[in-house]
């Protein structure tokens, strides 16, 4: 599970949200961290902020779609406006969550990702 999110805070509680619930948790801090990452792990689903510094959360999804990724997407954003969320559900996401959202809708929107884990 990668988490990508700019906002230190909200990164911190939703990566302590997700380790509660028995994740293994990388985060990021942007995008070009996710993209120059170190791991071996495979990433199975992501949490992606779309409002990021230099490369937004859309760009970043469309990148990886250009890479052959098929890697599973939950768009969280404090943005309210529908070309956004047109634009993120035709990039694929599997869902779209307003900030501050409940944590079970997340997780909820995880395990849909994840087919019911």
């Amino acid at each position: 599970m990668a988490v990508v999110e700019d906002d230190a805070s909200m990164l911190r509680s939703i990566q302590r949200l997700l380790a509660v619930e028995g994740f293994n948790v990388e985060a990021y801090e942007s995008a070009e961290a996710f993209l120059g990452r170190h791991s071996t792990s495979q990433v199975d689903c992501m949490v992606l902020d779309i409002q990021l510094p230099k490369m937004s959360g859309l760009e970043l999804r469309g990148r990886l779609t250009t890479m052959s990724s098929d890697l599973p997407i939950i768009f969280i954003t404090a943005i309210e406006e529908e070309a956004v969320r047109k634009a993120a559900a035709q990039l694929g996401c599997v869902a779209y969550l307003r900030k501050p959202f409940p944590p079970e809708t997340l997780i909820a929107a995880i395990s849909d990702a994840l087919g019911g884990r």
